[in-house]
């Protein structure tokens, strides 16, 4: 089948952008020593997840229950979930699910860590990641704050609970540079930040607290795709990176390209859309809509982008198209403003990068597998599920 067979909108994936991007990071992944663990919410296919295996992961990360049991489902059953759990219910789904498969977690509060303790036994006791803030001011301990080795202790001192390491999100990755900086500067200041904030953490954790942790069986794991770009492993106390966990690196966006990440060529995830509509404004520009709106590539903006996704007048070679911005959405229709005359009349289509991946993935059930302009598959993405109580 061709690309001009399909319905739009659609989601394609360039899978020989897609190798390509799988293979460089599992190369740099064993160039600094460290097991990569992507994180399988960008893509929720497990397809890709296959892929990433084959080429050397050790396993997934996902952000949640729904995800983690769907790909236990498919056979992935080394699973970090890089969020914390906590309540009786999810706890209970947790332990239906390590009947089949080793499931990790994080906890970051007093109250988390307690529920968790509390909701598992000294007979199997659960892993736990202490995740730790390392400037994003989301979820975890302040990498240098006085309660880091005070929540190490507590997980320690529960027979319940096992303290299989620490992780941390360097989400401020994807705030670009200051005013004084280069985009490039932006991403190793953020790097060196990711790798050493969350290795003085770890070291706390092994000086202050008691018995020891292990050095040779204790996780430090970080994440991001865009501190990923400059990534060195260094130690401290004895500690290393042992993990990392990107997941927008299988297709890269946007915003990563933006951001200086990935020349935008690498980027292996478009939007096929198709011209609904065509009208000349009073000032002489042309508006033209696409049947790709906010419910396929979403709102979400980067501190660098332009507009709504870049628009492709070759999609082979990856050429944006010149004076084309994406300047709206709405549910259904993307809006795109066009100075001084439109060349793509209504039926026409093409192709949108989108501003974030992971977002646009989730909105759809399926991702068309292409190569050049045919379509070699079709990969289900997982969807949520309906739990009944």
């Amino acid at each position: 089948m061709l690309i001009d067979d399909l319905p739009t909108p659609a989601l394609l994936v360039d899978t020989t952008r897609l190798t390509a991007n799988i293979d460089r990071m599992q190369t740099k992944a064993d160039a600094q020593d460290v097991n990569l663990r992507p994180h399988a919410k960008t893509h929720k296919s497990p397809d890709i997840a296959t892929l990433q295996r084959e080429a050397g992961a050790v396993g997934l990360t996902v952000a949640t229950l729904d995800e983690a049991e769907q790909f236990a489902e498919a056979g992935f059953t080394d699973l970090t979930i890089a969020y914390p759990m906590v309540g009786a219910v999810a706890n209970e789904r947790i332990r239906a699910l390590r009947e089949h498969a080793s499931v990790r977690f994080c906890v970051d509060t007093e109250a988390g860590i307690a529920q968790a303790a509390h909701a598992y036994s000294a007979d199997d006791p659960v892993d736990v990641l202490l995740e730790i803030d390392t400037g994003h001011g989301r979820c975890g301990i302040r990498y240098d704050s006085d309660a880091i080795a005070h929540r190490a202790q507590q997980i320690l001192d529960a027979d319940s609970l096992r303290l299989a390491g620490v992780l941390t999100h360097a989400g401020q990755s994807y705030a670009g540079p200051d005013a004084s900086e280069t985009p490039e500067e932006a991403l190793r200041r953020v790097s060196h930040q990711e790798t050493h904030r969350i290795l003085e953490a770890a070291a706390r954790i092994y000086s202050e607290t008691a018995p020891p942790i292990s050095k040779d069986d204790f996780t430090v794991s970080i994440g991001s795709t865009p501190s990923m770009r400059y990534f060195e492993n260094t130690e401290n106390e004895g500690l290393r990176i042992t993990e990392i966990r990107p997941g927008n690196y299988v297709f890269y966006d946007a915003m990563q390209h933006t951001l200086g990440v990935c020349p935008l060529d690498h980027c292996a995830l478009t939007a096929y859309t198709q011209v609904v509509s065509r009208h000349r404004m009073p000032n002489g520009t042309e508006r033209v809509f696409v049947d790709a709106g906010k419910k396929v590539v979403t709102t979400d903006t980067g501190a660098q982008t332009s507009g709504f996704g870049i628009a492709l007048y070759n999609a082979a070679f990856m050429r944006e198209h010149p004076h084309v911005q994406i300047t709206n959405l709405s549910e259904e229709h993307g809006w795109m403003q066009v100075p001084g005359g439109a060349t793509m009349g209504v039926g026409d289509r093409l192709r949108i990068v989108p501003n974030h991946a992971c977002v646009t993935v989730a909105t759809q059930p399926v991702l068309y597998a292409v190569d050049r302009d045919e379509v070699v598959d079709t990969w289900p993405v997982l969807q949520r599920q309906v739990h009944q109580p």
